[in-house]
């Protein structure tokens, strides 16, 4: 049996482990059975991870004694909407689901977002589990209980802060990923060394390409790293009042980039990708950052083989508009994630007319 670590989000009533390791999925009935889950489990999924993981999953559930029901939804950004979360309320009802029943969200950012957001609004709440499929979903989305659903003006503009009972994390299954939606995930990853951790960025530049190329014993590594500094901002800021924004670093251009594209013709690391570029390059033009640390930002980033660059398609005034609607958007004004070099931050606060001027320089 391969060895597992565990990490553990401190959140007092509301903390849980987080398990990683290889070859998880098998087992991931008897780590559920010992998260205190109810006999009756709801696995969300989309197709194209059920035609990969749910038969190893859904056995597990079974062979450890629970009632499994899949609900498997369209997959993509798109479709993280009204529609699949009505899909799900509807199964969870016509199968009689109660407050002892729990959801397990298998896949992707999308997956977990949609079915967390099920399970914190369905009879007023019940528990959830995260089993995260995608590089993205593993170092990110899985962990601090964001949940939500997309609107057309905005992404996550409909959403709720509800914690999961356990996350599982099994590297396998980043083997089988794509290899557009695996770089996508680097972006998180490159995100967390900007904001907090220099090692985990200077290991990304060292060893990036045994990375791409699947190295078990690294994908634990910056996995691990990842959600220890994930866990960390939570622990500090649970409901983003203040310093969890840090975590937005890249996003205000990555999310309005998103929701002009339609959610279709980026991958959320991709436009955040775009995003920390744009972010970097106005934190050295504000004095912040170093030329030396921008230019290791940007490289790190096109090695990876993530854009750089706002597509010529997009019209600046309408990307800026877009950030309006945007979550950290208060008063006009938006809070803007800023580093000084590689492992500190700042905030700042932008009016529109401000990022149009820096986005157009």
């Amino acid at each position: 049996m391969d060895a597992m670590r565990t990490l553990t989000v401190n959140l007092g009533a509301r903390s849980y482990p987080i398990h990683l390791g290889e070859g998880l999925l098998p087992r991931a009935g008897d780590l559920i059975r010992q998260a205190g889950c109810g006999e009756k489990v709801g696995i969300v999924t989309n197709p194209s991870v059920a035609a990969l993981y749910l038969g190893a999953v859904e056995g597990s559930l079974r062979r450890s004694g629970f009632h499994v029901v899949t609900i498997v939804v369209p997959e993509g950004e798109e479709h993280k909407n009204l529609g699949s979360l009505a899909m799900i309320y509807d199964r969870l009802i016509a199968e009689r689901f109660d407050r002892g029943s729990w959801v397990v969200a298998l896949g992707g950012g999308v997956i977990g977002d949609v079915a967390g957001f099920a399970a914190a609004t369905f009879l007023r709440g019940i528990p959830y589990i995260q089993v995260p499929t995608t590089l993205l979903a593993q170092v990110d989305s899985s962990v601090g209980g964001k949940t939500g659903i997309n609107h057309l003006e905005g992404k996550n503009l409909i959403g709720a802060f509800y914690q999961p009972r356990l996350v599982i994390i099994d590297v396998d299954a980043l083997c089988t990923l794509p290899k557009r939606e695996l770089v996508a995930g680097l972006a998180e990853v490159i995100k967390y060394g900007v904001i907090a951790d220099p090692r985990l960025f200077g290991l990304l530049e060292e060893k990036l390409d045994r990375v791409l190329a699947l190295d078990r014993k690294l994908l634990l590594e910056i996995v691990a790293a990842s959600c220890a500094i994930k866990a960390g901002v939570v622990e500090q800021d649970e409901r983003e009042d203040d310093y969890r924004s840090v975590l937005n670093f890249g996003h205000s251009v990555g999310h309005a980039l998103e929701a002009l594209t339609g959610y279709a013709e980026l991958l959320h690391g991709e436009a955040v990708a775009i995003g920390m570029v744009q972010a970097a390059t106005i934190s050295a033009r504000q004095g912040l950052c170093d030329e030396k640390s921008l230019r290791r930002i940007c490289a790190v980033i096109e090695k990876s083989g993530l854009p750089t660059e706002i597509p010529v398609n997009v019209d600046l005034k309408e990307l800026v508009r877009g950030m309006e609607v945007d979550k950290k958007s208060v008063g006009g004004k938006i809070k803007f994630v800023l580093c000084r070099g590689i492992g500190v931050t700042e905030f700042r606060w932008f009016s529109l007319e401000e990022i149009a001027a820096q986005l157009a320089a």
